[in-house]
């Protein structure tokens, strides 16, 4: 039963992963009363199954960033109200640029790639997304994260046997382009702009987004006409969104929804 007064949550993925990783987060705001819409990415909606299976694939090899901001405006202008949106990792950028287009009532981004903008603390991240999304020695479009990135750097901190079956449950092809587009003027953000309330956390095990990089983007956003939040959670890694102790994070978002709408 959804209670009468609920709020509508948007749910928007990172790239590299199948959508079904919400899959407990999804339960949890559910039996909380809330909303739920939580789509694939543009040309992912199958299963990881059948996407690996496709790669390359054509389709997902032309999405770009431009292309993922008009998809998610058009499935959040369908909606009766503003929604609260929920972006991890690339979807933390595309919820500050949904948040600027002033389509959200709120934003929360967890472990959040950063918008464009050069910074000495981007340096991590460059190192470890340039040479995954321009494949010099590649011709196709579409890449799957290789086991030994997805092991060292954005799942660490969990057993082994956890990396392997999330990586085989979760993983799918992903667009060059769109990681590409990180670097382009639509990953533009007015930082000095008044902004609805934003949430940035961060998690002291990402080795991809550290912590000093979000509080970069957090303080950034900071102006006296707005609110916005930080908070970081100690040994979680960058998809906290699959760490055992996920719902502490969970538990987290839902005092801040409550506070701040």
């Amino acid at each position: 039963m959804y209670l009468s007064n609920t709020k509508t949550i948007v749910f928007i993925s990172g790239a590299f992963v199948s959508h079904f990783y919400w899959g407990k987060w999804l339960t949890f705001f559910e039996n909380k009363g809330y909303k739920l819409v939580a789509p694939p990415w543009l040309h992912k909606n199958d299963s990881v199954e059948n996407l690996r299976k496709q790669n390359p694939c054509v389709k997902i090899g032309s999405i770009t960033l431009f292309d993922l901001l008009c998809y998610y405006t058009e499935i959040i202008e369908k909606l009766p109200e503003k929604p609260i949106l929920v972006g991890h990792s690339y979807g933390g950028l595309l919820v500050q640029l949904l948040v600027q287009k002033d389509l959200a009532e709120a934003g929360i981004c967890i472990n959040s790639f950063p918008p464009k903008g050069f910074t000495a603390l981007k340096f991590s991240f460059y190192k470890n997304i340039i040479p995954l999304s321009f494949g010099v020695f590649s011709s196709k479009k579409t890449l799957i994260l290789p086991f030994e990135n997805w092991k060292q750097t954005f799942c660490t901190n969990t057993s082994f046997e956890e990396q392997k079956m999330e990586y085989e449950k979760f993983i799918i092809p992903e667009s060059k382009k769109a990681l590409r587009d990180l670097f382009s003027k639509n990953a533009k953000i007015n930082l000095k702009k008044k902004h609805v309330p934003l949430f940035f956390i961060s998690c002291s095990e990402d080795q991809i987004i550290p912590s000093k990089l979000v509080q970069w983007n957090f303080r950034k956003h900071r102006n006296i006409h707005s609110i916005t939040c930080f908070k970081e959670f100690q040994n979680k890694n960058h998809f906290v969104i699959l760490h055992p102790e996920w719902q502490e994070v969970a538990e987290s978002v839902v005092k801040w929804i409550e506070k701040v709408t």
